[in-house]
């Protein structure tokens, strides 16, 4: 069993920045494919980012260039930094990871098999 805690949401304002973290100590993080997913009120839930186990990374295009995934393997922490942040990215974020394999090529979010409780991110205008 992978426990999976996110941490780091919080409300701030429209331009502003947060950085979210997803550690499992008990993990090896490196061997995965994990992302970064979300789900604001009455809509579904939408992939933001990906990393593969070579790192490869994949972004929505609502989040590409704001929005950066990355992975401490020393650490087994996934992080996503947020940046110039807009209203829209209001969302409960969760982490996942696919243990399955390292590639996140073609893996929908449904055959992700670990998943974190979630941390709210509100941005206000």
């Amino acid at each position: 069993q992978v426990d999976l805690v996110e941490s780091g949401g919080g409300s701030v304002q429209a331009g502003g920045s947060l950085t979210l973290s997803c550690p499992a100590p008990r993990y090896t993080y490196s061997s995965y494919c994990m992302g970064w997913f979300r789900q604001a009120p009455g809509k579904g839930r939408e992939g933001v980012a990906t990393i593969d186990s070579d790192d490869s990374t994949n972004y929505a295009d609502s989040v590409k260039g704001r929005f950066t995934i990355s992975r401490d393997n020393a650490k087994n922490i996934l992080y996503l930094q947020m940046t110039s942040l807009k209203p829209e990215d209001t969302a409960m974020y969760y982490c996942a990871v696919y243990s399955y394999g390292g590639s996140c090529r073609g893996i929908s979010d449904n055959e992700y098999n670990y998943w974190g409780q979630g941390t709210q991110v509100t941005v206000s205008s």
